[in-house]
């Protein structure tokens, strides 16, 4: 029972500690998605190669994680569909584990077929460890990839990473779609 305690007492705090997601107009969500989609593909060929090949990114500028045990994050992003805005999403996650720190991150989901694309738009939001085919990328996967493998399914890129988050967690992240004030 006291360890059940301490736990949600550790939640709370961490979604205390995580900066509240200011209401973003959609134009300044908008334009934070495209700065922070530009710099990854300047700091990652890989993912820019992923990018056209894409029918669809979706990318989360800024992801605030907090955590002690309990852990939470959350970060708002932009849906792209041939260079135009086709959505607005929310991402949040709860965790429980051997964790502790604050953390801000960046992540871009490339949608590379209609049924991923879909999967996101019929579900009202998903979560990731459900994702169709969902593989994380880093540079070193990315040099060894081939027009075959970038077929289907979801590829995720997470960069950007400041603050300290250090520990192991079970967490599940999910996407839901929500509409800005302009």
């Amino acid at each position: 029972m006291k360890t059940l305690h301490l736990t949600l007492v550790a939640a709370v705090a961490a979604l205390l500690l995580i900066p509240q997601a200011k209401a973003e107009s959609a134009s300044e969500l908008r334009h934070q998605s495209e700065k922070a989609l530009h710099r990854l593909y300047r700091n990652n060929p890989g993912a820019g190669a992923i990018g056209e090949k894409s029918i669809a990114v979706l990318i989360f500028p800024t992801v605030y994680k907090a955590g002690f045990i309990g852990g939470a994050q959350t970060g708002n992003g932009v849906l792209f569909k041939g260079g135009q805005v086709a959505g607005y999403f929310n991402t949040s996650a709860v965790s429980y584990g051997l964790q502790a720190g604050i953390q801000k991150f960046s992540y871009a989901l490339f949608f590379m077929d209609e049924h991923s694309l879909h999967y996101l738009n019929k579900s009202g939001g998903f979560e990731l460890g459900g994702a169709p085919s969902l593989v994380v990328a880093n540079e070193g996967f990315t040099s060894s990839m081939s027009t075959t493998t970038m077929q289907k399914g979801i590829f995720a890129f997470f960069f950007g990473q400041k603050g300290l988050m250090a520990g192991l967690g079970v967490q599940g992240t999910k996407i839901t779609q929500f509409t800005p004030s302009e």
